[in-house]
């Protein structure tokens, strides 16, 4: 049984495949903070800005089958004449509580190519097309290899110093911007550290700018 928050296509907003087509999928919950408000000040992770609790955004509910949830998946991915391999992204919330080799299995038994959003605190399971990995402050890493890593930047914790992960092993390194109420101060330090440090690329949430999902 997988609860999926929802499912929708656009453009991906974030890190190296800014701009590239991808349908969402979204599943409900998290293992760094419950989503209710009343939590954020004691959770792990307390400036997530995403709704993942239940199953009530379009395209969201509870898939008894791996089949039937990449069947819902397809139909927002569009019929094009190019043969161009689809794209999902798996995020939540924490996708890997969820995604699991079934599901990948399918995804892959229907051609798409397979992206996940991780918070790194669970190791993910083998043939996932590319792992993006955003550490939190006060968590335990537990992926340390990927495609990509995006640090939102910066976190209060000394723990999540971006010189504390720049020895991993991905293969683009990304500061994004914490939005909060600080966001212009919160942009111009992290413009001002990759310009210091070079291996790290700025990553801003263009789908905020571009007003899409």
């Amino acid at each position: 049984m997988y609860s999926v928050k929802e499912i929708y296509y656009t453009l991906q907003g974030e890190g190296q495949h800014t701009g590239r087509p991808a349908v969402f999928l979204r599943f409900s919950g998290c293992n760094l903070w419950s989503g209710r408000e009343k939590d954020r000040e004691t959770a792990i992770c307390r400036f997530c800005d995403t709704d993942f609790r239940g199953v009530n955004g379009v395209g969201g509910g509870k898939y008894s089958t791996a089949q039937d949830l990449v069947q819902k998946v397809i139909l927002n991915w569009p019929k094009t004449k190019r043969n161009i391999a689809p794209y999902v992204i798996c995020t939540g919330g924490e996708p890997l509580l969820q995604l699991d080799k079934d599901l990948i299995d399918e995804f892959h038994r229907k051609s798409f190519e397979i992206g996940i959003e991780t918070n790194g605190t669970i190791r993910a399971p083998e043939n996932i097309d590319w792992i993006c990995v955003s550490p939190k402050a006060s968590s335990i890493l537990k992926q340390t290899s990927g495609n990509e890593i995006k640090l939102v930047y910066p976190q209060i914790e000394k723990s999540a110093a971006p010189h504390l992960f720049q020895e991993l092993d991905f293969d683009y390194f990304f500061l994004q911007p914490l939005d909060d109420d600080n966001l212009k101060l919160n942009t111009k330090a992290s413009i001002e550290y990759c310009l210091k440090n070079p291996q790290w690329k700025l990553s801003i949430q263009s789908h905020k700018i571009l007003g899409l999902p």
